[in-house]
């Protein structure tokens, strides 16, 4: 070829610098799948029609099978739940294969569901990023109960409730119970519906313990009564509605809670009136308030009062003449709000027990047992009979010796102006 003459392509690429060794590369680009959860959804359907409903065999066939778990986790609990996927935003069953196993096909009843429920916590230990598919579907399913005929939302409530007394591999109840607290969900009872066949299933095989743990984790331990209809959002109504249900246990833990609130805000009510100085037939009055509506027992308002007078005292850390003069100055100031609710015999032994054991558990009231009772005494609070009763018969183990000895003096000068009386 003369120098004048081009080169053709075909020999610029026969030339030895293209052929010794060299590869043209192509950039690769990323082919993604189309989605197809309508085929991935009649596959599951059909394992469950080969094998007649036997959760075993279909366990065994979903292990064996190369179906696409990671992409379709949620049409898979679809399938598992009703029978076949629903549509796309909706629990409305969509078109395709449908088999007669699923867990809404089956009796509301414990015994029929607990297999599904245990079919699915040997899935989940083979393939935990499952959990995450089930959390979906669930949460779903309870943002759109009304959708639901009562038997149906009856079925996911023993489901929900056999899923955490098996302690379904890590189900978190804070995100599977949230859809519950939709306003016209509850307005419409159908919130409370669920919740008690829950609760009433749950405490079949665990203790009240056990499901407030749970209640605890979803953050709703407090707010039972929100699951009430505005209208009957009031304590009797609860109390009516689980007593009715035979969940006297859950009764009984709400009025307790309901009782160390208000306990607490009368707590709160008194120490503010005292940190202010207010006057004692005020504070007085305080009391008889928070007492008529909450009916406190007069024993609990007696060791209340105690706390709060000494939690107000301003203690030092080493000085002991100090705290002495510091707790019996508050003895003295409010003597008068302890005398209005120490109205018996059986109140006013109530409080020394109550000294008693804050001197022996606080070691810088330990030696001021003696001079509070003392003080007590002198401000009309304890009568005479009272703290012979305690010295002779006292049946609180805490400190007792020590503080009999301690008192023996004051008790010798009481019996003794008894006898020259």
């Amino acid at each position: 070829m003369s120098s004048k003459e081009k080169p053709t392509l075909g020999q610029v690429f026969e030339h030895p610098v293209f052929c010794v060794g060299t590869r043209i590369k192509t950039r690769k680009r990323n082919i993604a799948a189309p989605l197809d959860p309508a085929a991935f959804s009649d596959a599951v359907v059909q394992i469950y029609l080969d094998n007649a409903g036997d959760l075993e065999l279909i366990a065994k066939c979903i292990e064996s099978s190369d179906l696409n778990f990671s992409r379709y986790g949620d049409t898979f609990f679809e399938v598992v739940f009703r029978g076949t996927r629903t549509q796309p935003g909706t629990i409305k069953l969509d078109e395709g294969e449908r088999h007669p196993y699923s867990i809404f096909d089956c009796e509301p009843s414990r015994e029929v569901i607990l297999p599904s429920v245990i079919y699915i916590q040997k899935l989940l230990r083979r393939r935990p990023f499952l959990i995450k598919s089930l959390e979906n579907v669930m949460q779903k399913f309870l943002q759109s109960l009304e959708l639901f005929e009562q038997d149906e939302r009856k079925k996911l409530a023993i489901f929900t409730a056999l899923a955490f007394s098996q302690k379904l591999s890590g189900l978190p109840p804070e995100t599977v119970f949230q859809p519950l607290l939709k306003d016209n969900l509850i307005e419409k009872g159908l919130v409370l519906s669920f919740i008690t066949d829950f609760f009433k299933e749950y405490l079949v095989d665990n203790s009240l313990d056990d499901l407030i743990a749970i209640l605890k984790r979803a953050k709703i331990e407090d707010s039972l009564i929100d699951f009430f209809p505005s209208a009957k959002r009031k304590p009797e109504a609860l109390s009516e509605h689980f007593t009715k249900e035979g969940l006297l246990l859950l009764v009984e833990y709400n009025e307790k809670k309901l009782f160390e609130v208000k306990l607490k805000e009368m707590k709160t009510a008194i120490t503010n009136q005292i940190s202010e100085a207010a006057d004692v037939a005020e504070v007085i009055e305080t009391v008889k308030q928070h007492v008529k509506d909450a009916k406190f027992p007069d024993i609990e308002v007696v060791r209340i009062l105690w706390d709060v007078l000494m939690d107000a005292v301003q203690w030092s850390g080493k000085n002991q003449q100090q705290n002495a003069n510091s707790a019996l100055r508050q003895v003295k100031t409010w003597a008068a709000l302890l005398n209005a609710f120490c109205t018996t015999g059986k109140l006013e032994l109530e409080l020394v027990y109550k000294v008693q054991v804050q001197c022996y558990e606080d070691a810088k009231l330990m030696k001021l047992f003696p001079e509070i009772i003392r003080s007590l005494y002198d401000q009309d609070v304890l009568a005479e009979d009272t703290i012979l009763h305690w010295f002779r018969k006292g049946t609180n183990p805490k400190g007792r010796q020590t503080f009999v000895k301690s008192l023996e003096p004051f008790v010798k000068w009481l019996e003794e102006a008894e006898e020259e009386e």
